[in-house]
C-alpha cells in the first residue's frame, strides 16, 4: 500500500505522522509532499528518512491513499488529478465538504457508506467531529430537534503562526498578526470569515456538516465559534432539544458506550473535561452532562477534543483504516 501526506510539514500533517505510527498503519511506501520551499527537505518517521517531493512526483507515483492537509485551493486543484490516478483522496480542508458529491465521513458514525466509487472523501471541520459523535447516538435514541452550540477553540486550530502570535504575545516580542487583535489574554468571536448573515463561515460548518453527517436535514443548528489564547483542543458548550424525553442515567450509558467517546463527568470530584487532558489524545471527551431546567426534552453537555488528533489527524487516519479494512484498496 503506498500512502501520501499531502501538506506533510505543517501542524496537521506532522500530527498525521503521529498517529500513523501510534495507531502502526501498514503502508509499503510512504510518500511526503510539502510546498516547493520544501521540497527535498528530510523527515525522520519511524527511524527512517524521507525527503520531501512535489505534488506532481507524488501525482505520478499514484498513491493507493493520500491524505490532504494544506488548504482548500491546494485541494480542489490536486484532489482530483490524484483521483483520476485511481487514489482515494482524504482531504482535510472545506473544499469538498459540502459537495452533494463527495461522502462527509466521521468512521463512527458513517463510515458505512463508503464505496470503492468514493474517491474523494471529506473530512469535517474539527469543531462538527467532537459534537456530532457525541449528537449521533442520542439522535438515534431521542431525535435531536434543536442544538445550539457555543465552541471556545484553540489557536492550532487556525495553525502554526497563530501559536507563534499567541507565543510572541506572551514573551513580549513583536511579531506578525493571524489575528485582527492579540488573542493572549483575549477572546475573539470570530472565526474565519463572516458570511452575508452575520455568521462566520465556522459557524455555518457546523449548521451545515451537523445536518449531512447525521443524515438529517431536519436538525437545527446555530453557532457561536469563539477563539481562546489554550492549546491542546476545542472545548463546546451544547445545548440539545430532543423530539422525546430522556433519562440522564442513560443518556451517560448511551454515550459510555459509544466508540470514541469517554464520559468524564464527576463533578463532586471536580472531573470534566478540559483541552488540558485532552491534548494528544484521541478520544472525544464528554462531561456536564444535566438536564436544561427551562424547557422539556432538553440536555447541556460539554465536549472537548483534540483539534490536531479526532478533530483532524486521527479522523483523517481512521477514514484511511476503514478503506484498508473494507478492501477498497487492492493489492
Amino acid at each position: 500500500m503506498k500512502l501520501a501526506i499531502i501538506g506533510a510539514t505543517g501542524l496537521v500533517g506532522s500530527e498525521i505522522l503521529c498517529v500513523l505510527d501510534e495507531r502502526n498503519v501498514a503502508f509499503d511506501e510512504l510518500l511526503l509532499v510539502a510546498s516547493e520551499r520544501s521540497i527535498g527537505k528530510k523527515v525522520i518517521f519511524k527511524n527512517k528518512q524521507y525527503a520531501i517531493i512535489g505534488m506532481q512526483e507524488a501525482i505520478n507515483q499514484q498513491p493507493d491513499i493520500a491524505i490532504f492537509s494544506a488548504g482548500g485551493d491546494t485541494s480542489l486543484k490536486f484532489a482530483p488529478e490524484f483521483a483520476k490516478a485511481g487514489t482515494y483522496v482524504i482531504d482535510n480542508s472545506s473544499a469538498w465538504r459540502m459537495n452533494p458529491n463527495n461522502k462527509l465521513i466521521v468512521p463512527e458514525i458513517n463510515g458505512y457508506e463508503l464505496t470503492e466509487n468514493d474517491k474523494i472523501i471529506a473530512n469535517p471541520n474539527c469543531s462538527t467531529i467532537q459534537m456530532v459523535l457525541a449528537l449521533s447516538p442520542l439522535h438515534q435514541a431521542y431525535k435531536v430537534k434543536r442544538v445550539v452550540v457555543s465552541t471556545y477553540q484553540s489557536v492550532t486550530g487556525t495553525g502554526k503562526a497563530a501559536v507563534d502570535q499567541m507565543n510572541n504575545e506572551r514573551q513580549g516580542i513583536e511579531g506578525d498578526m493571524v489575528y485582527p487583535y492579540p488573542i493572549d489574554k483575549n477572546v475573539i468571536p470570530h472565526i474565519d470569515v463572516f458570511m452575508d448573515n452575520d455568521y462566520t463561515k465556522e459557524e455555518m460548518k457546523m449548521v451545515n456538516e451537523t445536518k449531512k453527517i447525521l443524515g438529517d436535514d431536519t436538525v437545527l443548528v446555530t453557532a457561536t465559534a469563539v477563539r481562546l489564547p489554550v492549546v491542546g483542543g476545542h472545548a463546546e458548550s451544547v445545548n440539545v432539544e430532543f423530539e422525546t424525553d430522556f433519562n440522564i442515567t442513560e443518556v451517560r450509558e448511551l454515550l459510555s458506550k459509544t466508540s470514541g467517546i469517554i464520559v468524564q463527568d464527576n463533578v463532586a470530584n471536580n472531573e470534566y473535561p478540559m483541552p488540558l487532558f485532552a491534548h494528544g489524545k484521541d478520544a472525544v471527551f464528554v462531561g456536564r452532562i444535566r438536564r436544561d431546567e427551562t424547557q422539556p426534552n432538553t440536555l447541556n453537555m460539554w465536549i472537548v477534543a483534540d483539534n490536531l488528533r479526532k478533530g483532524a489527524a486521527t479522523n483523517a487516519v481512521q477514514i484511511a483504516e476503514h478503506i484498508l479494512a473494507q478492501q477498497l484498496v487492492h493489492a
